[in-house]
């Protein structure tokens, strides 16, 4: 098993590495993957944060990074004209399906919520209760190193949110930038209903200031 604090992984590495890890639950019969396929993973424009654009160079060269941390790497006895790829997170860390399936997602989107967790594996690994995204949590943090850590609560924001060590420790200020972007997201709901309402508002006064029109050039015209 490979001591966890030879791994830090760039933010392609990281983004290639998550991207095989959730191909492998919910797209077995795709997987291993081609460079291409490998490439349209990293780059998806769901269920990733943030959104990235990868090219088929950024990619190799990240999986070069991989392989050199014995995480990732050609796949193994396969006869296949292209070149296919697959993670070795399993061999190199020994987690186990719930632990892989959190820091899956965690490298993908960020850092997240408890709540946010449990909803974003469930295609990868169901989780009964909250209570069970907790414990794996908590495995993720008491590793030597640990894989994970829990962020400092923002202002106003009822969860903490927990982030991935596998590319280093995260500032500070970048927890900041997480919770405003998620407290963005939450109020999103409220502020669409917002724009809403004024846009109704704008109509009905452009309708007014139509109807108003229609008598002042009834006036002029008789």
């Amino acid at each position: 098993m490979l001591p966890t604090g030879t791994i830090l992984l760039t933010t392609a590495q990281a983004r290639v590495l998550g991207a095989l890890l959730e191909k492998e639950a919910t797209t077995p019969g795709y997987y291993p993957l081609s460079l291409n396929a490998l490439m349209n993973a990293c780059n998806q424009r769901s269920n990733r944060e943030p959104v990235m654009d990868l090219d088929e160079e950024d990619v190799r060269q990240a999986l070069h990074g991989l392989e050199d941390q014995r995480l990732a790497g050609p796949a193994r006895g396969a006869d296949n004209r292209v070149t296919k790829y697959e993670h070795r997170l399993g061999e190199a860390l020994n987690l186990t399906r719930a632990e892989t399936a959190l820091l899956c997602v965690l490298l993908l989107r960020g850092p997240q919520t408890p709540g946010e967790l449990r909803g974003r594996t469930e295609r990868i690994h169901r989780f009964d209760e909250i209570s069970d995204v907790h414990a794996g949590l908590q495995k993720l943090m008491e590793r030597e190193p640990p894989l994970a850590a829990v962020l400092p609560r923002q202002p106003g924001t009822k969860e903490s949110r927990y982030a991935q060590l596998l590319s280093g420790a995260v500032e500070t200020a970048e927890f900041g930038l997480t919770a405003n972007a998620s407290e963005a997201g939450v109020a999103a709901p409220e502020q669409e209903e917002r724009f809403e309402k004024l846009e109704a508002a704008v109509a009905e006064l452009r309708n007014e200031v139509a109807s108003l029109q229609k008598r002042i050039d009834g006036l002029f015209g008789d």
